[in-house]
This record gives structure tokens, C-alpha cells and sequence, in this order.
């Protein structure tokens, strides 16, 4: 029975026995003894220490014991070297004038190199490992990314994958040098020597440096040009053309919609934005003006390719002056007209109306759309109605909503009203310049409602007076109905309706031909459900379910 005592190598704790730990002991204080004059001799001391527990590590678990004893000592002094051994090799290497420590190789271990790394020190450490040159690998990686990015995939893998170098001993390991007493003091004065050379390096290119920049910048630009002379230009080309074909394009296109504006006609064109909310007088301005706000850039671009191209000068700075001139003049134009009919919604208003709603027997109302199309009286006689249609009635065809002067301008929402008396709120806003500007353009506002019984009519779109410009007009209707009232909802209002009409058709059982059904509850209006209905065609569908089997198994027999 042998006495154990417990110890620490630089964090590390092992259980040795008393008679090892004396060989240990004395063997690391003639290691710090001979490293006393040393440069840094913690430094060398520690790693010693490091690699001697690292080796602990590897006795402990190959032999599956938990003490060392003092054969493991003397195993571990025998592999790095004992410090007499050391010390003759050095004065043999002074007497024959040679400095050179000649030692054993290990087998490498793979590691991400810390010290000669671009991104991670993958390519390092595989170059370390196989001893081959770093710029090899790196290469190998490059090449690799043209194969669907493997390389890319590769690297990061074995970035996540590979350790990196951290101590001495790992570097000692990366390159195969050997982990003893001459290794380390060889990798150590090796380090010194690098960073003296590194910092007398620096001192004699301290003072060139900003002149190899400038000669670096200087031989880029250089390169580049030539590259632009060369390669480049048929690239350029390339693109000049790209650009030409691309312009020619928008051109052609801005072309095409000045022309389709123009095809409106001169009262047409009143109901396009933004021709709707400038003064008509002005709109051949504003056109014009847009126009060339556009077109001109496009111009300028087309002629300086086509000059590029075809070393042709086609545009010389008097072309150039008079281009920048009459794009300034457009460009103030539509600025000065666009300040001026932004001017025209500093200010809002809001008129109010109620209709009274006839009320119904059975308490039902059917809300419909009115397909009948709004004419003028100069609408009426340009196109002759008495004489040409007498007798029939024009519909408003116009159902996608494809009303480009004011879209989605007339909502409707309806309420619970607290008496018996059915009635329609329509709330008609506007913007103007001042506040009786505003009041004009909502006064302005013509919208039909009819009601035939139980139908009520609604119109699809509002209607602006006196050649009233576009000003915000808008109409917001509230549909006010007693409790336990029944509408029906034609699917044609859905645009015009402020909640879903098709989920509570498909909802609704049986489904009314006439539109969906809303019932107004004492929690507002909701979808008309009929839960008796829903009930019994369940229930016919359970009955169903069990008499296909009996009927199948009677065919059977």
C-alpha cells in the first residue's frame, strides 16, 4: 500500500503517488532551473507543463487507472528528454560550432493554423499536415467554388470541424516536431527570431509605406485601364448596347401612352389622373410637360450610347445646353401646376343627408345594384335618346370597377337603428382650396338611391356637377334597419359594401338566388344561418351513411 497525494498541473488535477511525485518534482525544478535565463522562461515552463499533463492524460486512459505511479514518471521524463541530456547536446552543439538541434519527427496532427490564416487557417493546417505550401490549398478551394460553390461548403464543414492551434504544443503538433525538452526550446527561440525580424522589417518599410501605396493604386488604375482598352471594351460595348435597346424601349412605350391619352379625347382625358385634378386650360401643358420631363433624359442617354458605340460625337454641348433648358422648363412647368392643384386639398368638408326608407310588411329589404346608366342632358341629346333608343334603358356595364376618375368612391355600412323607421345617412366629403371651396365640391356631389318597395337601388359610382374637377369627393352611406330586419345583399355591391358578401352567400342554407342574407341582431348584422336546415341535412346524411352498407351487403347475398 503506497501513499497518494493529489496535485495540479496548470488546472488540471491527478492523484500520484508519493514517490513519483518526488521524481516529477525534481525533474520540472531542473527544467525551470535551466530555463531561468531564458527570454521567457514561464512561457517555455508552462507549455513543458501542459504537454506533460496532456501526456498524464493519455497513460491514464490507455491503462485504465487513476494514479500515476513512478514508472509513469519516468516514462514521460524518458520521452521528453531529461535536462542533463539537453544541456551536453548544447555545448557539443558549441564546441563544433553548430546551432542546429537535430531531433526526431512526430506523426502531424490536423489543426487550423492561427498564425498563417486568410479566413480560418483551414488551408494552413491541411498544408501543414500533409507538408505541402499553404497557396496550393488555397487554390485547390478557389477552383472548387466554380463546382456549384462545393468548395465553399467544404471549407466551412471543415472550419466547424477541425480545432484550432490554441497552445504551443498544438502548433509543435501541426508542423511534426517533436513535444520534448529540444522542441520546445527550438520552437520558442524560432518564435523569437520571427517576431525580432517581423519588428526590424517594419522598421526599415515603416517609412516607404505610404509610397508603395501610392505606387499600388497607381499600377491598379493602370491595369484597369489597360483591361478597358482590351477586354473591357467589348464589354462596354456589350452593355452600351444592353442600355441602348432598353431606352429605345421606354421611349417607344412613353410614345404609346401620350398617344393613348390623346385617344380620349379632349373631354376624356378630364377623368385620367392626373389630368382630373388640374384646371382643363392647362391640361395640353401638363402633358406636354410630362412628356418631356421623361422624354428628354431618355434622349440624352440614346444619343451619348449611340457616341460610345459608334465613336460618333452626336452629342456636342450646344445639343446638350438646349436639352437641359427645355427639361428645366418642364420640370417647372409640372411643378408650378402640380403646387398648384395640391393647393386645391389644403381644406376638407363634409355635408350631410338622411332618407327616409318606406318600411316593409314582412321587414325585408333587397339591396340591388342600379345598372342603369347616368346621362346628362347634353349627353342625352348628343346621342339622340328619344329618337335613337326611345323605349329602352342603358345599362352601366362598367361592373370590374374600372373607373379611372375616382375608384372605390362610394361605401355603404349598415346599422342597427334604434327605431322602427329604416333610414339612409349619406355623408358626401370633399377637399378644396378654402372652406368654401371644400363645401362647393361636396355640394357638388350627385349620387342616385332609388326605392321601389322593398328594393333598394344603389348606384355604383358618384356623379361631380358643373365640370367639377376632382377634388377627394367621396360618399359614405349608413344603412339604418330595426332589429330582426332581414336584407338581402346583391353580390354586385360587394365592392361598395364594407364587409364580405360572398363567405355568407356560401354560408346561407338554403342559398337565395336574389344575394346573400344578413339578419340585424342586437350585436349588429350578421350572416342569416339556418340552423334547423343545417340540422336536418345532417341528419339525412347520417342516414344515408347507414343504409349503404345494409344495402350492399344485401347485393352480396
Amino acid at each position: 500500500m503506497n501513499k497518494t497525494i493529489i496535485i495540479n498541473i496548470n488546472g488540471i488535477v491527478f492523484h500520484i503517488e508519493e514517490d513519483a511525485y518526488e521524481v516529477l518534482k525534481a525533474y520540472m525544478t531542473d527544467v525551470k532551473r535551466h530555463f531561468s535565463t531564458s527570454d521567457d522562461s514561464l512561457e517555455i515552463t508552462t507549455d513543458i507543463e501542459n504537454r506533460i499533463a496532456e501526456m498524464f492524460n493519455e497513460t491514464l486512459a490507455n491503462q485504465n487507472k487513476q494514479v500515476i505511479v513512478e514508472a509513469d514518471v519516468k516514462a514521460v521524463i524518458e520521452q521528453m528528454g531529461t535536462v542533463e541530456d539537453f544541456e551536453f547536446a548544447e555545448n557539443d552543439n558549441k564546441t563544433t560550432g553548430s546551432s542546429t538541434f537535430t531531433y526526431n519527427t512526430e506523426r502531424r496532427r490536423l489543426f487550423r493554423d492561427p498564425d498563417d490564416h486568410l479566413v480560418g487557417g483551414v488551408a494552413a493546417g491541411i498544408a501543414n499536415y500533409f507538408d505541402l505550401q499553404a497557396a496550393w490549398i488555397r487554390l485547390a478551394f478557389a477552383l472548387s467554388l466554380f463546382f456549384a460553390g462545393s468548395g465553399l461548403i467544404l471549407y466551412v464543414i471543415l472550419w466547424i470541424v477541425i480545432p484550432k492551434a490554441i497552445s504551443r504544443a498544438d502548433r509543435m503538433a501541426m508542423k511534426g516536431e517533436k513535444q520534448d525538452l529540444k522542441g520546445f526550446k527550438k520552437n520558442f527561440e524560432e518564435e523569437i527570431s520571427m517576431v525580432k525580424e517581423n519588428l526590424s522589417n517594419f522598421r526599415h518599410e515603416a517609412r516607404p509605406f505610404v509610397y508603395k501605396v501610392r505606387d499600388f493604386i497607381s499600377d491598379f488604375f493602370a491595369h484597369l485601364g489597360t483591361f478597358l482598352r482590351g477586354t473591357g471594351s467589348l464589354l462596354g460595348k456589350l452593355v452600351g448596347i444592353v442600355i441602348l435597346l432598353t431606352c429605345f424601349g421606354l421611349a417607344i412605350a412613353l410614345i404609346v401612352v401620350v398617344v393613348a391619352f390623346v385617344a380620349f379625347g379632349k373631354n376624356d382625358i378630364y377623368n385620367i389622373f392626373p389630368f382630373n385634378i388640374v384646371n382643363h386650360d392647362t391640361n395640353l401643358i401638363f402633358l406636354a410637360g410630362g412628356f418631356l420631363l421623361l422624354a428628354i433624359p431618355l434622349i440624352t442617354i440614346i444619343l451619348l450610347t449611340i457616341g460610345f458605340l459608334f465613336k460618333n460625337a452626336t452629342f456636342n454641348r450646344s445639343i446638350g445646353a438646349t436639352l437641359l433648358c427645355v427639361w428645366l422648363a418642364s420640370l417647372g412647368a409640372v411643378v408650378y401646376y402640380g403646387a398648384r392643384a395640391s393647393a386645391d386639398f389644403r381644406q376638407g368638408a363634409r355635408l350631410s343627408k338622411t332618407i327616409n326608407i318606406k318600411p316593409t310588411a314582412n321587414n325585408t329589404y333587397y339591396l340591388q345594384l342600379n345598372d342603369a346608366k347616368y346621362l346628362t342632358n347634353e349627353d342625352s341629346t348628343r346621342l339622340k335618346i328619344k329618337e335613337r333608343f326611345n323605349g329602352m334603358i342603358i345599362l352601366d356595364d362598367d361592373y370590374n370597377g374600372n373607373n379611372m376618375d375616382s375608384p372605390d368612391n362610394v361605401r355603404i355600412d349598415v346599422e342597427k337603428s334604434d327605431i322602427q323607421q329604416p333610414v339612409l345617412i349619406e355623408s358626401f366629403t370633399a377637399r378644396g382650396r378654402d372652406d368654401e371651396d371644400a363645401l362647393i365640391n361636396a355640394r357638388n356631389i350627385s349620387y342616385r338611391f332609388l326605392q321601389k318597395d322593398s328594393v333598394l337601388k344603389f348606384d355604383r359610382n358618384l356623379e361631380r356637377l358643373n365640370n367639377t374637377k376632382w377634388r377627394g369627393q367621396e360618399l359614405h352611406m349608413t344603412l339604418k334597419v330595426p332589429l330582426n330586419a332581414k336584407l338581402v345583399i346583391d353580390g354586385k355591391l360587394d365592392r361598395n359594401m364594407n364587409f364580405n358578401l360572398y363567405d355568407c352567400l356560401q354560408a346561407n342554407t338554403p342559398q337565395n338566388p336574389a344575394g346573400s342574407v344578413f339578419v340585424m341582431t342586437m350585436d349588429g348584422l350578421q350572416c342569416k344561418i339556418d340552423t334547423a336546415a343545417i340540422a336536418a341535412a345532417a341528419k339525412a346524411d347520417s342516414i344515408k351513411n347507414h343504409l349503404v352498407p345494409d344495402t350492399a351487403k344485401n347485393e352480396n347475398q
